[in-house]
């Protein structure tokens, strides 16, 4: 085909004899550079400009929807179509109407997501706790600022933030919104970055601001004495912990349980769920108890029902005859999301850098932010206060003489001269000249400039004030402590989350009565699989069944209390009750672990320990020789946490691991045969999980420590013979023990 006019010409592909040179070809690339060049900046701009929120509470995506809809002047007027501010906000936020419009509804009162919403909403916004209550379209709804509002823009346009120019360099938009009081804190705020992620839960607005002002006056103010604990939009109550409170208010890390709150409706032999933790949904909770009720793990239960509606969230069980709701309750607490914890990151940027803060960091950074806001607006005042004194100090001089200005004005020739001329004749400078030359002719009485110089006084008061408050950093934190009590008076609300003071100890206890206790038979495969027998079905069942080339690796006997540890191969350790699965038969593969305690993807099994009141002691071997004794308490913990990390060292891949109820002997093996007997009483007791522990096997180059067992008589023939001081290489067997056997060359 011919080319078109004015197409381009495309540069010709290199070829040899028909084949284009290169094709196929391999280009090294170093892997570093191909890095920080392609992936870096993706990820820069994810954790910076996408996911944690910045110091003022918001990330970026809120900060321009709630900028634009501030111009649109929503703050104080009607509300308008979402779709409208969805438009709008796109000169803002270029990703896309469904992200905005997202965003919109995590903002607005309808979807009580947050505890103070930032969106006075109408119509359907769906609802934070409900899963399948889908939000309506934005051109359904519509939307306004909320009041509190107000604290987020006030003094916006004083110079008391940054503006940079939008995508398209059209506009310009804040980097920061001037918050009289700590949003970052009051409002919970989530993201997934690369590499990081942040997790900000809500606290009380009262309470944050009077914690926030103590703190200015008395920087160490103890935080819990104003500050008990998060305060959850959806309410609940919060299983209080003083210990794991102070952890996060110190680190800006650890959990919080939260649990649902419920009434007991005797006429109606019913239990009413009105409150739920803020971490999972009605729909969840309702599946987990329908699917108890067809293991029979809960029987109590003769229907549960979603009864949400216009009064608000509603779950209905209804109890069949005879059964406690109260036993009901502490089951289903243990085995649903009806009790569930609260992840704390407190990841947050501070001047483009993301940083882990606990709560009293956070206060901190957010004074300093506010103390260089409330600077700002004061030096902006106080210029402003400035012209103006300088505009009346003109008028001053014009006082003295009206005529002689009016002389001025009339006997000079040309406009542009009539500036220069009465700088000359009054000895006031270009700016004072041109406000006395706009002055209108029914201004030029006495009167009206007595007026207007009368202020002259005020001002220069209001600006010694302004200059004091630059010049003393106290008044500054008063004015800031001032406008928090402001907020507290307008804004403040109860607690919705009430605090639960309980004794751990005592909980489990009771919750332990409720369990049915009786013997088990524990069975473990290689590959995952977990059953619950009772000795009566182990009797009349035949062989286990199991996967094809899946074995079982343990069997022990316990009871239907018995706690449960299972070790993986990412140094964690799942807990668990044997009560939490059911009984089951021979003739079934049994519950695979990694799937029922929700392991990490690739995340296997290595080993199971049961107990009952954790005695004892573990045992865990490494490939290089070291052996680390941990007392088996070390994994006991006061809260029903569900999954540890940092369960052992990592240094060196685990060669075994025995649980022991007490020092015996252990016969360590090597790759080369090599044999070691040991006491365990020689090796010292631990008290941290991850460590590496002591050297107990001297290994030789390219041995590896094979298989470590506890000693049973007849093992080996002449034990004083594989004893030795520790650490030690151990020793080959003798001939006589090697009788039969193939030789082996070892180094």
């Amino acid at each position: 085909m011919p080319r078109k006019k004015n197409e381009k010409r495309r540069a010709p592909v290199p070829k040899a004899h028909g084949v284009i040179i290169g094709a196929g070809s391999v280009v090294e690339q170093p892997i570093v550079s191909t890095l920080q060049k392609n992936y870096m900046p993706y990820a820069v701009s994810v954790i910076i400009s996408r996911a944690i929120p910045q110091i003022d509470g918001f990330k970026p995506s809120h900060r321009k929807l709630l900028y634009t809809m501030y111009k649109m002047g929503l703050l104080t007027g009607a509300r308008t179509k979402s779709a409208n501010i969805v438009g709008q906000t796109m000169r803002l936020n270029p990703h896309g109407d469904a992200a905005i419009y997202d965003t919109l509804v995590r903002l607005s009162r309808g979807n009580e997501s947050l505890l103070h919403p930032y969106v006075d909403s109408k119509g359907n916004f769906g609802k934070a706790y409900s899963r399948d209550m889908a939000y309506a379209a934005s051109r359904y709804t519509e939307a306004k600022l909320d009041p509190i509002c107000s604290e987020l823009f006030r003094d916006i346009d004083k110079n008391t933030v940054d503006f940079v120019d939008n995508y398209d360099g059209t506009m310009q938009e804040p980097t920061l919104l001037p918050a009289t009081f700590p949003s970052v804190l009051v409002n919970a705020n989530t993201g997934i970055a690369v590499g990081m992620a942040s997790s900000v839960c809500s606290f009380n607005l009262r309470e944050v601001c009077e914690t926030a002002a103590a703190r200015i006056m008395h920087p160490k103010h103890d935080l819990l004495k104003t500050l008990q604990a998060p305060d959850f939009p959806g309410g609940g109550q919060i299983l209080y912990d003083e210990e794991q409170m102070r952890k996060i208010y110190r680190t800006g890390r650890g959990s919080i349980r939260v649990r649902s709150r419920y009434a007991y409706d005797a006429a109606e032999n019913c239990i009413d769920i009105t409150q739920i933790p803020p971490t999972t949904t009605v729909e969840a909770i309702v599946e987990k108890v329908i699917e108890l009720v067809k293991q029979g793990r809960a029987k109590e239960v003769a229907d549960i029902r979603d009864e949400t509606g216009l009064a608000g969230l509603k779950i209905t069980i209804d109890l069949k005859r005879g059964a406690d709701p109260h036993k009901l309750m502490a089951k289903l607490f243990r085995l649903t999301p009806l009790e569930d914890s609260f992840s704390c990151n407190f990841n947050i940027l501070v001047n483009g850098v993301p940083r882990l803060m606990g709560v009293g960091e956070i206060l901190d950074e957010w004074t300093k932010f506010r103390i260089d806001c409330v600077r700002r607006r004061t030096e902006f005042d106080l210029q402003k206060k400035m012209d103006k004194l300088h505009l009346l100090k003109g008028l001053e001089a014009i006082l003295l003489d009206i005529d002689k200005a009016v002389a001025i004005i009339r006997k000079t020739d040309e406009e542009s001269e009539v500036v220069p001329n009465l700088m000359k004749g009054f000895g006031i400078d270009e700016i004072q000249a041109e406000y006395v030359a706009e002055i209108k002719l029914r201004h030029l009485n006495r009167e009206y400039i007595l007026n207007r110089t009368q202020e002259t006084s005020k001002l220069q008061g209001e600006i010694a004030e302004l200059n004091a408050v630059l010049d003393d950093p106290k008044k500054i934190k008063q004015i800031i402590v001032n406008e928090l009590k402001t907020v507290t008076k307008t804004y403040g609300q109860p607690r919705h989350s009430i605090l639960l003071y309980h004794d751990d100890l005592a909980e489990k206890e009771e919750e332990l009565d409720e369990i049915p206790d009786y013997p088990v038979h524990l069975f473990f495969t290689k590959d995952g699989y977990f059953k619950k027998i009772t000795p009566q079905s182990l009797r009349m069942s035949g062989e286990q069944k199991v996967k094809e080339g899946d074995s079982v690796t343990c069997h022990i006997e316990a009871t239907n209390r018995s706690e449960l540890l299972f070790f993986t191969d990412k140094c964690q350790v799942y807990k668990a009750t044997a009560s939490d699965f059911g009984d089951t038969k021979a003739s079934v593969l049994g519950e695979y672990i990694p799937a029922q305690l929700q392991m990490d993807e690739g995340e296997n099994v290595l080993f199971m320990a049961v107990t009952k009141d954790y005695s004892g002691f573990l045992l865990f071997c490494f490939e290089n020789g070291k052996v680390a004794k941990v007392d088996l308490s070390a994994y006991q913990t006061k809260t029903k946490r569900r999954k540890l990390v940092n369960a052992y060292s990592d240094k060196s891949p685990l060669a075994a691991l025995l649980i022991l109820p007490e020092d015996t002997d252990v016969l360590f093996t090597s790759t080369q045969e090599r044999k070691l007997l040991v006491n365990t009483g020689e090796i010292p007791a631990k008290a941290t999980r991850s460590t590496q522990g002591v050297q107990v096997m001297t290994l030789r180059k390219h041995a590896l420590l094979k298989s470590v067992k506890v000693y049973e008589e007849g093992d080996v023939q002449r034990p004083s013979r594989y004893r030795k001081k520790l650490p030690a290489i151990g020793a080959l067997p003798d001939a006589r023990e090697m009788q039969g056997e193939q030789l082996k060359l070892t180094e």
